[in-house]
């Protein structure tokens, strides 16, 4: 397969030929990464001319010449080396391993050193400069991009073309080729602005090409709010950075004026200092924005501003925090306007907590953080003022907050009011849990027949290997009858026969070498062997309709050995189960009952796919839904990768609801989702893959809404680092 080129000055290929795919495209676009570095090498060339008539362009001053020469010097290996971490990036997502977070997060600044502080700033550097100039067109690009892959809508994170893909490549690319940090750090913001011009060229030609060859872009997403992040916050610049949201975690700012060290080299000695940065008027214009207290009066916990020690650093960071903080979760329109009003009401008290007890920002267990956690988490459930349990919810919430608000705050009163909020909840909760256990009962021994059911379909498999069994019953021994003897194993019943030689007997009675020479054996198992195959696929709520299509085809089967009947009647069929109470599967009913589990023709060999197997009373139980039918995309680049505590929105029988992620199985492969109403939605890691992929399933949030609020405070100071420096 030829890769399709892109031409620089417009559309290359004949558009009858070629219905592109996604590797034609991402070939296509590596095609050109040498064009790109031709590019930047001609705007860098300037900086090598000490016989320039004027200045130099794009803050390229403070930028060694010795560097740019040796760049210019190597662009051979620079265009190799570019086009190589471009495409792990494109086809694997691996890159610096510095950059394996994707976001900076609030609770790992304490523990991040210097590299993956620079390392974070330094990305983001690029990815500004590379976005800026392709905002307008990147929509319509990861529109065409997403029909590529196979989705039903637009997904902008799994785009293996965005801008961040360019942004950690060129990152790799020039720790790699400019080993100087300092020289590093002058050469980021000049470099990436000039290939953010030339990525905009390479966005424009790829969508020109695509739609010349009948790519459709997907229609826009919805405007409700989908994956699980919080509205950004336009914020403007602040105190806060890097540096000294490290300090403030560590403690370092909270010390007493002469009770040690005061940090000096990072934190302004007046206010005249502040004002030298032209940090301290928009912060001093967001303090005079916040509402006075009740009382008419200024807000007690905001500090006197004349002298900026350490310790009045640190309460002013703190509240910018706090602030930040609950902007991000008032904001946040995943939550009713109703809970994110209580949230905001919390902000005093929150404000005099951080600054008496600085835990509460290095402490994810401090008993506040876990009060707006689980007001919040719970909040996430409620997707309507009407929805039952909504009124209780929210009037307990604001008893809360207004007890909090009339005592002195500590973290020894938060933890009593968690835990009478806890007890408010408890009996709600405890009808709820106890459906939980129940629906994960089930599951649980559904995965651990299907484990069983696996091995033996090995077994299964060794004993009619080289002899000549139908196909119809190596099926049907791989397949419901590894999970019948699977169950009998599980769960004895006395008074039953044993399941386990029925399998040697049905692979000898199935091969008409062996019968013709023992008729009368075959004529004394006939009977007793069907009716064991009965009682053994009633016990796992085999459909009765497949379990009569096999055993009349097993009956011919002999009967064909013969050339004469051997039965002439067939013992009268059990009572028809109803295809509702019988099982859940992942395949029409009118499947052949000589498949899997449900007439599925896959092998056992994978566990938990389509071929996973549910009794009618276990999925009841566990509200297991049915595998989607229809495309998967092929391989997408982003599984899907969902923790306890997540919510998501699924379609289900014609309506959306909101459902919390509450159980996983040990093996990983099955889910368990939990509506605020209390009702269990089951499914394979499969189903859940289609269901994602048909817009029946919305992540809403991975969980930790306050964890995701201090993250965004994180992301702030990460960019007023970047803009200072």
């Amino acid at each position: 397969m030829h890769a399709p080129q892109l031409i620089r000055s417009g559309i290359a290929n004949d558009t009858g030929k070629l219905r592109p795919t996604l590797q034609h495209t991402l070939e296509a676009a590596l095609s050109i990464s040498d064009a790109m570095i031709d590019e930047l090498l001609e705007a860098l060339a300037p900086a090598c001319d000490l016989s320039r008539p004027s200045g130099l362009p794009m803050g390229l001053e403070l930028v060694d010449v010795v560097t740019v020469e040796r760049l210019m010097g190597g662009a051979d290996a620079l265009k190799r080396d570019w086009n190589h971490h471009l495409r792990q990036m494109m086809y694997h997502g691996q890159g610096d391993e510095a950059l394996a977070q994707p976001a900076m997060r609030f609770d790992d600044l304490r523990l991040l050193d210097d590299r993956h502080i620079n390392a974070s700033i330094e990305f983001a550097t690029a990815e500004q400069g590379l976005l800026r100039p392709t905002a307008e067109l990147l929509p319509r690009l990861n529109a065409l991009v997403s029909n590529l892959m196979g989705w039903l809508t637009v997904q902008p994170d799994l785009n293996p073309l965005r801008p961040r893909t360019y942004a950690v490549a060129l990152r790799s690319l020039m720790v790699q080729h400019v080993p100087d940090p300092q020289q590093r750090s002058v050469l980021f913001v000049p470099v990436a602005n000039i290939l953010g011009e030339s990525l905009r060229q390479v966005y424009r030609e790829l969508i020109q090409w695509l739609q010349a060859h009948g790519v459709e872009p997907l229609l826009p997403p919805s405007a409700r709010q989908t994956p699980d992040q919080p509205p950004s916050q336009a914020v403007g610049r602040t105190l806060l950075t890097l540096g000294r949201l490290r300090q403030l975690l560590a403690g370092e700012l909270n010390a007493p004026a002469d009770g040690g060290p005061m940090f000096l080299h990072t934190v302004p000695a007046s206010m005249s200092a502040l004002e030298d940065m032209d940090m301290i008027e928009p912060l001093l214009q967001r303090l005079r924005k916040r509402p006075a207290t009740e009382a008419g009066g200024a807000d007690p916990a905001m500090p006197e501003l004349p002298v900026v020690s350490g310790q009045h650093l640190g309460r002013l960071l703190g509240q910018e925090v706090v602030r930040l903080m609950l902007e991000n979760l008032t904001q946040d329109e995943r939550l009713l306007p109703a809970i994110r009003r209580e949230l905001g009401l919390l902000e005093p008290s929150l404000i005099r907590l951080s600054q008496a007890e600085p835990r509460f920002f290095s402490d994810r267990l401090h008993p506040a953080r876990q009060l707006l956690e689980v007001i919040a988490q719970r909040g996430l459930g409620y997707q309507s003022n009407r929805d039952d349990g909504f009124e209780d919810f929210i009037r307990s919430v604001g008893a809360a907050v207004r007890a909090i608000d009339q005592v002195e705050v500590s973290d020894e009163m938060f933890a009593r009011l968690l835990k009478r909020l806890r007890q408010r909840w408890e009996q709600d909760d405890a009808r709820k849990l106890q459906r939980q256990a129940d629906a994960a009962r089930a599951l649980l021994h559904a995965e651990q027949r299907q484990t069983l059911a696996e091995r033996l379909a090995t077994e299964y498999r060794q004993r009619f290997q080289d002899k000549e069994v139908p196909e119809f019953v190596q099926r049907f021994l791989t397949g419901p009858w590894a999970h019948a003897v699977a169950e009998s194993q599980l769960v004895p019943t006395q008074g039953t026969d044993s399941l386990d030689g029925v399998a040697d007997e049905l692979i000898w009675s199935a091969q008409a070498g062996l019968i013709r020479r023992d008729a009368d054996r075959l004529g004394r198992l006939v009977p007793r062997l069907l009716e064991q195959i009965r009682q053994g696929l009633l016990r796992i709520g085999y459909p009765a309709e497949l379990t009569g299509h096999f055993l009349d085809e097993l009956v011919r089967l002999h009967e064909k050995a013969f050339d004469i009947p051997v039965l002439t009647e067939v013992p009268a069929p059990a009572p028809q189960v109803d295809r509702a109470d019988a099982v859940t599967t992942a395949t029409s009913p009118d499947a052949s009952a000589v498949g899997a589990p449900g007439g599925g023709q896959e092998p056992l060999s994978e566990p938990l796919d389509d071929t996973f197997w549910m009794a009618g009373q276990e999925a009841d139980e566990a509200g297991f839904l049915d595998a989607v039918s229809g495309p998967m995309p092929l391989e997408p680049l982003v599984p899907i990768d969902l923790a306890t505590g997540a919510w998501v929105d699924l379609h289900v029988q014609g309506e959306w609801i909101r459902a919390q992620l509450t159980w996983t199985s040990p093996r990983g492969g099955l889910y368990m989702f939990v509506s605020s109403r209390g009702t269990a939605h089951s499914m394979t890691r499969r189903t859940m893959e289609r269901l994602r992929n048909k817009d029946a399933l919305r992540v809403v949030s991975r969980g930790g809404m306050v964890d995701g609020a201090l993250d965004a405070v994180a992301q702030e100071a990460l960019r007023n680092t970047q803009s200072s420096s």
